[in-house]
């Protein structure tokens, strides 16, 4: 039974023409399927209509051919033959009972048009704004283009109600959308009735909204989601002129839907924004207007989430990360199940999806975007097979979910650690600044196992061949983990680089052990990073916090580069740089020795030394694969112990990601004993069909 306390967030809510059932509302959200998987992306957002969202809608939809954002792979809605594909999503987001929405976006100035090759229009003529700095420009768009605009907007709604969509979002948010760009001064640099007073900026939002209205309004809903300050400067449209826009058209939109201004500061990972960041905001707008609002920040805790709507802040709760990481998130704060919500621990490895092209994962849920593909729901494992028992060695990331998932499928699972602590890197980790949140790998799996009566854990447990195999158990998962090298390889350096044995190296493994002095007072360190995501950041932040002056050397052009992948990068180098962190990009190391590291430009290799005391090497990191190979080496021996079966997963068999170790054990859990598929592919794809020739 749910606590009373959270009765306010399951009353409905009137939006225009529909009820919603309650005030849970999945906000549009990327996956990197897009019009590629029209299927897998159904099936995800089927799966949240039977985890109880109240409202459920699409990312952000192309909704005209003149406007597109490719290489990024999101919906389209440019002619009838895209219909189906978006049917198959509403039909899907409906089946328990949640609204259906669409977000209709015209990129403008952020879209170049690299595969319609049509010349790219924005409310003022300036260079398109992309991830990648393209040399293309956007042309203004004349009084008969914004006829056409308006009409191509008329007909994208038309289409969203034939596809059976309840809403429709206009996207004006993150920098992304064309009702920003007529807002924000520093995109709309006209002169006529559509530029200059905020009264003449709105004017194109304006007549959009009564157009569709007038077209679909009788059966559709219109909500319009707007950027709650820019924070670009004076030109930018910021949260007073928000403020004043959305009294100014109070009753414009059936709903408003605010976002902080760029992508990067509403969405920003944990390491940098709290939960509920965005109240400041947000806090009074609900009162200019007397439609309803919903607003975003990662919500993950149903007592936050009360608190917004009963103090009057919002309407709605908004997500769109929490309810990747749990689908069922509704339904289990309604079932009186708090503890069993797979909180979002803000990694942002879902963002990377969209950035990467390619399918999403989650650090939390394996089975996001798999629901389809794998058949994977994320509350129901399959059926057990015919063996009984498994031995899970390791408890980090991959062997906790085995274990959790092994066991929901009904097997007799020992859980073996070789120290004192579950979570393997996780546990170290969660304790470096900014990541304690990712913690909640570990507690929630944690708490999963300590329910179940067919698990037994057993601590400070390292075993030999020799032990697996007196043990008696018919499968063996190796989830061992991996360490840190100390010599140098990963891109740079195929090879170990030379190094003098006089010189201290640390690598981060070190520094979470704490084996480094306290106080680095006086200590020049040098962080070299060739890993490029964020762990060389954070070493270099903790090191700085020791008292160190630190030199962070890496050959890419950005600090923590793969991290523009997770929208923190730019986060990550403001912190570094207010910390007095001397940034040396584009430079490699080619020797260390007594006293001092050398470098060298990655494109002329002109070479200079650095002074230092020690160097904390960020490179790459090797599996810890010596139990499964000396297992595969007494392979003969399996069929007298017992054993039919030993893999090994994780970073134990390749160094990644959290996610791609949780994916790893619940991968293996899902394919125990299951039949084998030969060469056939592991999941579905769609392919395009092709048109006559």
């Amino acid at each position: 039974m749910r606590d009373n306390k959270y009765d306010i967030l399951f009353e409905p809510v009137r939006i225009g023409p529909h009820t919603a059932k309650n005030r849970f509302y999945q906000v549009p959200h990327c996956n990197g399927g897009g019009y590629r998987d029209p299927s897998a992306v159904a099936a995800m957002r089927g799966i949240k209509s039977e985890g109880g969202w109240g409202v459920i809608f699409t990312e952000q939809t192309e909704m005209h051919h003149t406007s597109e954002i490719t290489p990024f792979i999101e919906l389209r809605l440019w002619e009838d033959k895209d219909i189906p594909g978006l049917r198959r999503m509403s039909d899907a987001m409906k089946v328990h009972g949640a609204l259906a929405g669409i977000q209709l976006a015209y990129s403008g100035i952020n879209g170049p048009n690299f595969y319609t090759k049509e010349v790219p229009l924005a409310p003022s003529a300036l260079p398109i704004r992309t991830f990648t700095n393209d040399p293309v420009q956007a042309r203004a768009l004349d009084k008969q283009d914004i006829k056409n605009l308006r009409r191509w907007f008329v007909n994208a709604a038309k289409r969203s109600k034939i596809a059976g969509f309840d809403l429709i979002c206009l996207y004006g948010a993150h920098g992304f959308g064309i009702f920003q760009h007529f807002l924000s001064r520093a995109t709309n640099q006209r002169t006529d009735e559509y530029g200059g007073s905020l009264e003449n900026r709105s004017r194109f939002a304006r007549e959009v909204v009564e157009d569709i209205k007038e077209a679909v309004g009788d059966t559709t809903a219109i909500t319009m989601r707007v950027s709650l300050d820019e924070t670009i400067g004076e030109l930018g449209f910021s949260n007073a002129e928000v403020r004043e826009f959305v009294e100014m058209n109070a009753n414009l939109p059936d709903l408003w839907d605010l976002a902080q201004g760029t992508w990067e500061d509403c969405s920003g990972p944990s390491r940098f924004k709290e939960e509920g960041a965005q109240e400041i905001l947000v806090k009074g707008i609900r009162e200019l207007s007397s439609k309803p609002v919903v607003g975003v920040g990662r919500f993950t805790s149903p007592d936050v989430m009360a608190r917004m709507v009963r103090q009057g802040v919002l309407d709605f709760i908004g997500c769109a990360r929490p309810s990747i990481a749990d689908p069922f998130l509704p339904k289990k704060i309604e079932e009186g199940r708090i503890e069993d919500i797979r909180e979002c621990i803000g990694c942002n490895i879902c963002i990377t999806g969209d950035m990467t092209m390619s399918i999403s994962r989650c650090t939390q849920n394996p089975t996001f975007m798999e629901e389809w593909r794998k058949g994977w729901h994320p509350e129901r494992m399959n059926a057990k097979g015919d063996s009984s028992t498994v031995l899970v060695v390791g408890a980090g990331p991959a062997g906790l979910e085995a274990t959790r998932a092994l066991s929901v499928r009904g097997y007799d699972v020992t859980l073996a650690e070789a120290t004192t602590t579950l979570g393997g890197r996780v546990a170290r980790e969660r304790l470096l600044p900014g990541l304690s949140a990712w913690g909640r790998v570990v507690d929630y799996r944690q708490y999963q196992i300590s329910q179940r009566t067919n698990v037994e854990t057993y601590f400070d447990s390292r075993l030999t061949a020799e032990d697996v195999l007196g043990f008696g158990f018919e499968h063996v998962a190796i989830a061992t983990g991996c360490h840190w090298r100390r010599d140098g390889v990963a891109r740079q350096h195929v090879v170990p680089m030379p190094i003098d044995p006089s010189m201290t190296v640390w690598t981060p493994d070190d520094i979470m052990a704490k084996v480094h002095p306290e106080n680095l007072s006086g200590k020049t360190i040098v962080v070299y990073d060739d890993d490029h995501y964020y762990m060389g950041g954070v070493m270099a932040e903790v090191m700085t916090k020791a008292g160190a002056k630190v030199i962070l050397v890496t050959s890419s052009a950005y600090v923590s580069d793969w991290t523009r992948n997770t929208l923190e990068q730019g986060a990550i180098h403001v912190r570094l740089d207010d910390l007095g962190v001397d940034i040396r990009l584009n430079r490699g190391v080619t020797a260390i020795r007594a006293g001092e590291v050398e470098t060298n430009c990655v494109y002329t290799g002109k070479r200079s030394a650095i002074g230092c005391n020690a160097v904390l090497m960020v490179a790459s990191r090797t599996s810890e694969d010596q139990l499964f190979n000396d297992l595969i080496a007494r392979q003969g021996d399996w069929a007298d112990a017992g054993i039919k079966s030993v893999k090994i997963i994780g970073d134990a068999a390749a160094p990644a990601p959290i996610a791609w170790a949780t994916y790893a054990g619940h991968r293996y859990a899902r394919e125990l004993d299951t039949p084998d598929i030969g060469d056939d592919l592991p999941f579905r794809r769609e392919v395009t069909q092709l048109e006559p020739a």
